[in-house]
């Protein structure tokens, strides 16, 4: 803990030069307590390798956290072993929790009408979920907050409020010019007057930015995440956090001192209790991203935001090597050893095409070939807002493919609430949540509530979409898990004889003694292809033929050895 404890003094020591080290002393006295209120050890610290991971809006998938206890079955019958719970923490709910108003509770209309009250009935879930060995991770907000916080309404009051300095406030707007606006089509600036003044957001303009130059900031969003730590909660979904430290003459985003906060979020879970995971939901290019994980000391895994988009492009274009591109050394770097990628089909409700990691032609073409109603578009051509099965068409052999890939390439897969039954994008819940947020924003679409009670009449019958989505991916899930080359395995992509380059997306994986090689038509017409001796002689792992022959838009998960 010594070596811990002086990580956090140099990391201090870079962040407030100028400030005293007892306040420094004072807070690590103050948090050894949660060191004494452990509740359960964690000695697998790579766990987040071997994940399948869900996520969800409590209220949208099972009313509340009660109802989602009766669905852990559910969960766990798909293969699902780590939960993903999206925005829980008080919120007004303007922009789905991301808002937050209260670090300390969750929502309390996610405790239903449980006696055990909020905090109780949270416990009862993460101790059902743990039994079930489904770990669970939730989001934390750390850049910003809601105006409807206590920090925030006590500020909005005078200059000279004590919290007035937990925020960044300026008499205009000339300030941070170049930082860009996020939400483009949605805010015009980065600034919101408030009485005498103007305070800076990144997002919304009810998100005021936290300012991380007072220490007390630092201080407190580290007591919000030893909360939850001790509370049971396996990991964080660190939100935004490329934009944490501003300074002026810079882009606010990805600056140094951002990445010793984020070590000083690593060293203090650490210090409690080591094996919690930091997930960077940072949307930048592979190498930017990567910096995020330092040397093993910052987050331990985070987001490929540009595998996401290449993967419609090849799907768009038939052809797989958009794919083996972005994966390339060229593109994506290596990780530190305790590193990983977690990989997606969307971000969880949105295409993202931002231009920091694709180009305005890719933006173009992967925009026009998805974006099949205007009203999906999301931030100026810069997103696509659609559920997954809306964006293939309502075509189970497309969003079987796309899952396909994304499972076996390198990486902890995410599946999004709804994705794995064919949910279809929600209009009357997108219109209610304009009118609460006062926004239009597209991305409460890719949401909306699960009616289980027709759920399971669709599932019930063998010939429903619902049906003809849900059982192929749940084989997919299932399988999955049994083998550690898909989470921890090297990838080798190769060429099939007899095929055009790029018809297909073929490729090894590889961890210890256990190979899989794996095989995607990405094309719409049937291909002939002629298998590796040692893979002719293999176990196709879904029941599918091993023949020279593979169905349009089809694929094979093939044991080599092991």
């Amino acid at each position: 803990m010594d070596q811990v404890r002086n990580l956090l003094s140099l990391y201090w020591k870079q962040l407030y030069p100028q400030a005293p080290v007892s306040l420094l002393s004072n807070f690590l006295h103050s948090v050894d307590a949660y060191r004494c209120n452990v509740k359960d050890a964690k000695p697998e610290t790579d766990w987040y390798k071997d994940a399948i991971v869900y996520s969800l809006y409590v209220d949208l998938f099972s009313s509340d956290f009660e109802g989602l206890i009766s669905k852990l079955d559910y969960i766990q019958s798909l293969g699902v072993n780590c939960l993903w719970l999206l925005p829980v923490l008080d919120s007004p709910m303007r922009d789905a929790g991301f808002d937050i108003s209260d670090y300390y509770n969750v929502r309390r209309e996610l405790a239903g009408n449980s006696p055990l009250g909020r905090t109780g009935v949270f416990d009862l879930f993460t101790a059902e979920a743990h039994q079930r060995g489904i770990r669970v991770i939730f989001d934390i907000a750390v850049n910003h907050i809601s105006d409807q916080h206590p920090w925030f309404t006590e500020a909005a009051k005078s200059r000279g409020n004590p919290y007035r300095g937990y925020f960044i406030w300026n008499d205009d707007t000339d300030k941070y010019q170049d930082a860009r606006i996020i939400f483009k089509g949605i805010e015009k600036s980065n600034w919101e007057k408030c009485g005498d003044q103007y305070y800076f957001h990144r997002f919304f303009n009810f998100q005021p930015d936290l300012n991380y130059r007072n220490p007390e900031v630092l201080f407190a969003m580290c007591r919000h995440l030893l909360y939850w730590q001790n509370r049971g909660i396996d990991g964080f979904r660190a939100d935004a956090i490329p934009y944490i430290w501003k300074e002026e003459g810079t882009a606010c985003e990805n600056h140094p001192l951002t990445h010793v906060v984020v070590k000083f979020f690593r060293a203090i879970l650490d210090y409690i209790q080591p094996g919690t995971l930091l997930l960077a939901e940072a949307c930048q290019t592979p190498y930017k991203v990567v910096q995020y994980m330092g040397d093993g000391d910052e987050c331990q895994a985070a987001y490929h935001f540009p595998l996401m988009p290449r993967i419609y492009k090849a799907l768009a274009m038939q052809n797989g090597k958009p794919i083996e591109e972005i994966l390339g050394p060229d593109s994506t770097p290596d990780l530190p050893s305790i590193g990983q990628w977690f990989t997606f089909l969307r971000c969880h409700d949105e295409l993202s095409l931002e231009l920091v990691y694709v180009t305005e032609e890719e933006r173009k073409f992967i925009h026009e070939s998805y974006c099949h109603n205007p009203k999906w578009d999301f931030r100026l051509g810069e997103g696509i807002a659609a559920r997954l099965s809306e964006l293939m068409q309502r075509n189970p052999d497309k969003i079987h493919l796309a899952y396909s890939v994304m499972l076996t390439l390198p990486g902890t897969p995410v599946i999004y609430y709804g994705d794995e039954f064919g949910k279809l994008n929600d209009e009357d819940y997108y219109q209610e949540m304009i009118k609460l947020a006062g926004k239009d924003d597209t991305r409460f679409l890719a949401r909306g509530k699960i009616d289980w009670t027709s759920l399971e009449s669709e599932l019930q019958r063998t010939d429903s979409f619902s049906s003809r989505v849900f059982y192929p991916l749940k084989q997919m899930l299932t399988v999955r898990r049994h083998y550690k080359s898909f989470g921890r395995g090297k990838i080798d992509f190769i060429d099939l004889a007899g095929t055009q380059p790029g018809s297909l997306l073929a490729f090894y994986r590889q961890y210890e003694n256990e190979t899989l090689l794996i095989i995607h038509n990405i094309t719409e017409t049937k291909l002939n292809i002629k298998l590796p001796g040692i893979a002719a002689e293999g176990k196709e792992l879904l029941g599918k033929p091993l023949s020279g022959v593979i169905e349009p838009l089809g694929f094979r998960w093939i044991l080599v050895n092991s």
